[in-house]
């Protein structure tokens, strides 16, 4: 099975909730797309900040999974730092791309860039997850 097939075949609500659709993954890339859809908005029709948090925890947390070394039970998100510098509108689609800043044996740190389909800068979100 291959990394993106391993994160497709995970039970995510939340991120099906959210719309997200993970389209690449290696263990040093992850991938994800989500719409700006009207419930997922603030005033004005622009992204809510927890909406793009939410999505850079989910391909964050899917990067970690797929990392994870055998012994592993899971992870959970220890710390999340967010550097909001744009916005997105409504309609617009928002793609995720998490790199490994470190990948250590219990705690590993993803950095996750948000940008929109034109390459516009939204969000850059660093966080650490712990390896259960």
């Amino acid at each position: 099975m291959t990394p993106l097939e391993k994160i497709q075949s995970m039970k995510m609500p939340f991120a099906e909730l959210k719309g997200i659709t993970f389209t690449e993954a290696d263990k040093d890339r992850v991938v994800a797309r989500m719409l700006v859809r009207p419930d997922l908005c603030t005033l004005h029709h622009t992204i809510h900040g927890g909406a793009v948090m939410a999505l850079a925890d989910s391909v964050g947390a899917a990067a970690t999974v797929i990392n994870l070394p055998e012994d592993a039970k899971g992870t959970t998100t220890l710390e999340s730092k967010t550097n909001f510098i744009g916005g997105a509108k409504e309609g617009t689609t928002v793609i995720a791309t998490a790199t490994p800043v470190h990948r250590g044996r219990r705690t590993q740190v993803w950095q996750t860039r948000l940008e929109t389909e034109d390459g516009k800068l939204v969000a850059v979100v660093t966080q650490t997850q712990m390896v259960l």
